[in-house]
């Protein structure tokens, strides 16, 4: 994303939070905005998450939570890498969310997503962290 890009996604997803404060949010305006900035950020109990879009285009199962585990920094998606890296410090996430270079201490967050009634809904993660076979950290 150039500055441009940032600038207008920044906006988009202020309004997307303020009127979907609730933590679910249209999927068609999800969609909208993952074709337009190749990534999509929805609410989950009030922390900025990542939806997923499979290559097929359908919703992950999985919400990706946005906050570094270092020290709270949003972490944006940087497409040119291919995984999220933190402007603060440097962290790096790859595409599941899961911590590849410090300092960050952890993987990401994650939320069940699911669709009610055409809205993206999230959930308390209950399950094993698929990515490294443990009990989640932040359940």
């Amino acid at each position: 994303m150039n500055a441009s890009s940032v600038f207008a996604f920044a906006v988009a997803y202020t309004k997307l939070s303020s009127v979907f404060a609730d933590a679910s949010i249209s999927v068609a305006v999800v969609i909208q905005v993952f074709l337009r900035f190749n990534l999509a950020i929805a609410l989950r109990q009030g922390d900025p998450t990542y939806l997923v879009l499979e290559n097929d285009r359908t919703l992950a199962t999985y919400g990706i939570n946005a906050v570094c585990t270092h020290l709270g920094c949003v972490v944006p998606w940087n497409a040119a890498q291919n995984k999220f890296i933190c402007p603060c410090h440097g962290s790096q996430y790859n595409n599941q969310g899961r911590v590849v270079r410090g300092p960050a201490p952890l993987s990401s967050a994650l939320a069940p997503a699911d669709v009610d009634d055409g809205k993206v809904v999230f959930v308390p993660w209950v399950e094993t962290d698929f990515r490294t076979g443990d009990a989640p950290w932040w359940a």
